[in-house]
């Protein structure tokens, strides 16, 4: 096991690397979104899909 693990150290970084900066993005959009926040950082009033967003409703 510890061999494994040794041979394949930077594959193991990288992959939680990743992982963690999915999560941290996941979580900002989710904590956004529960604040009312739009994802695109624009206000609606003249976005072509203002009438499909939930504030738009």
């Amino acid at each position: 096991m510890i061999g494994w693990i040794s041979a394949n150290i930077g594959t193991i970084l990288i992959t939680a690397a990743l992982v963690l900066i999915a999560a941290a993005i996941i979580y900002k959009t989710v904590k956004d979104k529960k604040k009312g926040k739009s994802s695109c950082g624009c206000g609606c009033e003249h976005c072509a899909m203002k009438d499909a967003c939930s504030k738009g409703k």
